[in-house]
């Protein structure tokens, strides 16, 4: 990032109410804001819904990059090509309901095409929040897999509750009440026998969890 040699612009969501954010020891209050934003790829926990087709709302990610092929790999990692695929018209189907013909997705294959989206836009920070909020389990390790392939020598900062997503992360930072009270590895965590490690069992016993050796665990 390069400093912003004018004065940094009013339409970034938050200010910090105190100290400062730095990338790279370079304080965001001095990067313009058309680099910055070209710096980073969100996924909201909500994802937004382009009434248009498939393509497109994969295409929208990266409209200067969002060549066909582009497209069809950033859903084939984000796990979205086998849902679009399934579509009367592939790729060209159109979504949304503003279309007499236009279909509606689940709120899970609504994320998955958005993560797509994300995926195709190749900036080197990606932030994700709760990205596997409506996926099964099954379907959140094949996730997990895929994405940390996918951002190899990048930044990735995902926010979740999942702690079967969170085992995935190199670095792990539990938060309460706005503050990190732990930071480790999924193992390292565990052996603070702390919040993190309480966490876990508990869903441990709610749901199926993942083994790295063995696969899906009760």
């Amino acid at each position: 990032m390069v400093p912003a040699k004018a004065p940094f612009s009013n339409y970034r969501f938050y200010e910090p109410e105190a100290g400062e954010i730095r990338i790279d020891d370079i304080p965001l209050a001095s990067v313009s804001i058309e680099e910055l934003r070209g710096c980073v790829s969100v996924l909201f926990q909500s994802p937004v819904r382009f009434n248009s087709t498939a393509a497109d709302n994969v295409r929208f990610g990266d409209l200067q990059h969002g060549d066909d092929e582009s497209v069809r790999l950033a859903a084939a990692i984000a796990g979205a090509e086998e849902i679009i695929s399934g579509l009367s018209l592939g790729f060209q189907t159109r979504l949304g309901k503003q279309f007499s013909e236009g279909v509606e997705l689940s709120t899970g294959e609504w994320q998955r095409v958005a993560i797509a989206r994300a995926f195709l836009r190749h900036a080197p920070i990606i932030l994700l929040d709760e990205p596997t909020s409506a996926m099964d389990p099954w379907a959140e390790i094949r996730w997990a897999e895929q994405f940390r392939r996918f951002a190899q020598g990048r930044m990735a900062v995902l926010v979740t509750h999942r702690f079967t997503t969170a085992m995935f992360a190199d670095v792990i930072h539990v938060m309460t009440q706005g503050r990190i009270v732990e930071s480790g590895t999924h193992d390292d965590l565990l052996a603070l026998s702390g919040l993190y490690a309480e966490g876990w069992a508990n869903q441990k016993h709610e749901a199926y969890v993942p083994s790295k050796k063995t696969g899906w665990a009760r």
